[in-house]
């Protein structure tokens, strides 16, 4: 049967069985246009259905193959949570959400997968009975005949799961599948003299290189390898968001831990503590380096790999994206003759990425630079860099205290932890030197009482503070299928102060070339906070958040969500990504 828009269709069976007529139709499909809300809402709201009538009616649509799950989403505003589990209700199976309930691969091992893909099928758990597996029609008696012949041993009991997330998870196995000779080397070894070295387990070398290498094809920043009761599961933090990678059995596990923290110089036999490290590899014939984390939980040791690319180009300031009214507040402030700058918002917010752009911009022959760093990310020219070493007692307190006696000009401490180092800081800026920082606040004005709350007066801060930037990293739409919207009245009313005259918005719908997700790469939103005197002084006499923010405003403040707003309006984001990253 041809597909028809979810709307069309129950508009069509509303006039064809004579519960509303033509004009009536037409009335009902300007209100959900105008108000952009859902057709599902406007019929509710109107009492032609109440909600469970309104379900039942599409539940008979749904499975007669005339809408789909995605259009009952997109008009009716049904999550497909709360659909599928009406279907699974009304027949008599269970409704699983496969993302939060952890799937027994070796299941799906039992039975070639092109077999599975045929029947639509996803075995996601086992009883002392039954084989409960998803599937994308389970009205469908042949597939479940068919399903009992592959799994003859116990009885198939269908449950229902969204169709999108059965297809993902098959994707998932496939990836996995295509490592299965490294995945067969590594259980040939953990049975011989190699298991008890790791460093002599060259399967396992080859299937770190194998993470690596698909990460970085995916732009990844960070790799996360976690362990669950029954797998082995490897995330990868992409523009931002996390994505599942690969799924392993628990028996790779523990090699695969121990292989990457005996890389990291770490100790393979503590289990119980926290622990650092980092390492070198070329992949893909670049040099990289990785910074490891190891966190022990429920299960074993969580394990995060933080990507630092060091071929990476440094990116000028003028290329970051900052408004350019913000560019001309930072550039000003970076000429001044001494005082701190602050760079703050969350981790992985890019906050180093402009601190060496900053530093890029100013170093000269005449200048002496020197930073303090947790690691060395990029290596910079005329700059001395000086690597935290905790071990030794290199802290950046201790290495602060040493950098003022190398008469520098200019300081950059990668992040102020402490209350020992944010006071050498405001010394070192109240005599004579120019100091980048990074600090971790949710907007600019926060970071002065933050400052305040870390035990440091605020007659001190006031004198020392040049200037204060926080920035937050959205996804940028997908050129290849980014599709235009209209945004709700109530939205747009909102937002419109904001808004430049021609504006265009646009939602993120997923193709191939951006893995489905709709985005494709990142871009920095930002808001400067240049200290007045009429601020400074405002700081010193411990005048609240809320009256600093106000004066901002009537000096020119850009704040993070306008500058999110000005980028949906030109069609570079969404305005759902600039709500996640900014408050409104």
């Amino acid at each position: 049967m041809e597909e028809l828009a979810a709307a069309d269709a129950i508009i069509n069976y509303l006039v064809g069985n004579r519960i509303i007529d033509e004009q009536t139709a037409e009335n009902i499909k300007d209100e959900a246009a105008k108000d952009d809300s859902s057709l599902g809402s406007v019929l509710i709201d109107n009492g032609y259905f109440s909600k469970d009538d309104l379900l039942i009616l599409l539940l008979g649509f749904y499975k007669s193959g005339t809408i789909t799950l995605e259009s009952i989403t997109t008009e009716f505003g049904i999550q497909p949570e709360v659909f599928l589990s009406f279907l699974a209700k009304e027949s008599g199976l269970e409704y699983i959400d496969l993302d939060s309930i952890d799937i027994d691969y070796k299941l799906s091992k039992r039975v070639a997968l092109p077999q599975l893909k045929k029947y639509d099928a996803l075995p996601v758990k086992e009883d002392d009975i039954n084989i409960y597996i998803a599937v994308k029609d389970p009205s469908n008696m042949a597939t479940i005949d068919g399903l009992q012949r592959l799994f003859n041993r116990k009885m198939v009991k269908a449950v229902i799961a969204d169709p999108s997330l059965i297809e993902k998870y098959f994707n998932k196995i496939e990836l996995s599948e295509s490592i299965n000779g490294i995945i067969n080397e590594i259980r040939r070894e953990i049975t011989t003299s190699a298991a008890s070295n790791p460093q002599e387990s060259s399967g396992i070398l080859k299937l770190i290189e194998a993470i690596l290498k698909t990460s970085i094809l995916a732009r990844a920043s960070d790799i996360h390898i976690e362990p669950t009761e029954k797998n082995c599961i490897v995330r990868s933090r992409i523009d931002g968001m996390l994505a599942e990678t690969f799924v392993f059995e628990k028996d790779i596990y523990p090699p695969l831990s121990s292989r990457i923290k005996l890389l990291s110089n770490m100790d393979i036999a503590e289990k119980r503590k926290p622990q650092d490290g980092r390492f070198s590899a070329k992949i893909l014939s670049k040099e990289y380096d990785f910074r490891i984390s190891a966190l022990p939980t429920l299960f074993g040791e969580s394990i995060v790999l933080r990507i630092l690319d060091k071929s990476k180009i440094m990116i000028k300031l003028e290329n970051l994206g900052m408004h350019p009214s913000n560019y001309e507040k930072f550039s000003r402030s970076m000429r001044a003759p001494y005082g701190i700058i602050l760079v703050t918002g969350p981790t992985g917010s890019g906050k180093s990425t402009t601190l060496y752009a900053a530093l890029n911009a100013i170093k000269s022959v005449e200048t002496k630079i020197i930073t303090v760093e947790d690691p060395v990310e990029y290596q910079l020219n005329l700059v001395q860099q000086v690597h935290v070493n905790e071990k030794a007692n290199l802290t950046f307190a201790s290495a602060l205290r040493s950098i003022l006696r190398q008469d520098p000009d200019i300081i950059m401490i990668g992040e102020i932890r402490d209350q020992e180092t944010l006071r050498i800081a405001v010394q070192a800026a109240l005599t004579g030197h120019l100091v980048f920082s990074t600090l971790h606040t949710n907007d600019a004005v926060s970071a002065v009482t933050r400052v305040v709350d870390m035990g440091i007066e605020p007659y001190l801060i006031s004198g020392a503070l040049v200037a204060i930037e926080a920035q937050r990293l959205v996804r940028k739409l997908c050129p290849n299928c980014k599709t235009k919207i209209n945004i709700p009245m109530n939205m747009l009313n909102k937002i419109k102060p904001f808004i430049p005259e021609n504006y265009t918005f646009y939602k993120a719908v997923g193709c191939e070339k951006c893995s489905q997700t709709g985005y494709l790469g990142r871009e920095m939103i930002s808001e400067i906070l240049p200290i007045s005197e009429k601020v400074a002084s405002m700081i010193a006499q411990g005048t609240t958040k809320d009256e600093i923010k106000r004066q901002a405003y009537a000096e020119g403040f850009i704040d993070l969500f306008k500058d999110g707003i000005i980028r949906a309006a030109k069609g570079i984001t969404s305005v759902d990504e600039v709500l996640r990253v900014a408050k409104s």
